[in-house]
């Protein structure tokens, strides 16, 4: 195999037999000159021989340098481009471990919501439906999500929608394959809960602001910031006990609830069957069609 010093030898050769001739002229002509001067003087012979010799040695020196010069340059580029091979390799690398880190964050992202999920036990006996959020807003609503389960997975009208950390709304809207939730900040949401460790009965009333409002509470009734809100189960259509949020200030725009559960990051939901007699019924779809 020949190599790049090889190609770079054999491209030299010429100039370098060029030069051992021009060397060997000078040489033999400084040698005829010696023996005649060495017959003369056998120490002025030794030292024009020195002479000569050192007279030539730059030139042979010459010779011998353009290989080595020019096989040093090329190992050098060739060392550079090899290096930019590989820092393109690198970045190339790079790019595709930033791109695995970004989906390993997305899947540890739905596995913690999953994992949260699984941590709410209701009290009462319940069949669920998980879902995955596919939308936010939208609708005759506000405040509410679109999940990717409907009629034919069992979703039904008014069933209650939960998270690891509780309650965040209800079943506003079933198709087939999707439903619209309403969440528990929604003008038109509506929740009988109790406040505090009194057990102090509310309602729970949306706003379409990140907050929700306590109304109908009882004159004089004492509630302070941080005392949780739970669902009564009063109306049948919640059971009690499903935690939904905290109070977060009393004044005089009254009693203020942040949710446990902030929407605005969320993927996966469970839809709750409780099956209470205060549900919400849908209208029969009536399989007849009108004709003439």
């Amino acid at each position: 195999m020949i190599t790049r010093r090889d190609a770079i030898a054999r491209m030299t050769m010429p100039i370098r037999a060029l030069a051992h001739r021009f060397a060997f002229l000078i040489l033999l002509g400084a040698a005829g000159g010696v023996l005649v001067v060495g017959k003369a003087d056998p120490r002025i012979f030794e030292r024009t021989r020195i002479a000569v010799v050192d007279a030539a040695a730059p030139i042979l020196d010459a010779v011998s340098r353009p290989v080595a010069t020019v096989a040093s340059i090329v190992e050098e580029a060739s060392h550079l481009v090899h290096l930019r091979e590989e820092n393109t390799t690198l970045r190339q690398e790079n790019a595709r471990l930033l791109q695995w880190r970004s989906a390993a964050q997305v899947l540890s992202s739905e596995n913690e919501q999953l994992r949260d999920l699984l941590r709410f036990v209701p009290d009462d006996p319940a069949t669920f439906i998980t879902a995955r959020v596919i939308a936010d807003s939208g609708g005759a609503f506000v405040r509410s999500i679109l999940v990717n389960s409907g009629r034919r997975d069992g979703v039904r009208k008014g069933l209650p929608v939960v998270v690891g950390a509780g309650l965040i709304g209800r079943v506003a809207e079933v198709g087939r394959r999707a439903s619209r939730v309403l969440l528990i900040n929604d003008l038109n949401s509506h929740i009988p809960v109790i406040v505090g460790s009194e057990r102090h009965h509310a309602i729970l009333s949306g706003d379409n602001s990140d907050l929700s409002q306590i109304d109908y509470l009882t004159a004089n009734t004492l509630i302070s910031a941080g005392d949780r809100v739970l669902t009564s189960g009063r109306g049948g259509v919640f059971p009690p006990g499903l935690p939904i949020g905290a109070v977060t200030s009393v004044g005089e725009e009254g009693v203020r609830v942040r949710g446990y559960v902030s929407v605005d990051t969320l993927e996966y939901v469970r839809i709750m069957d409780f099956g209470l007699e205060g549900m919400i019924r849908e209208e029969p779809t009536s399989g007849r069609s009108s004709g003439h």
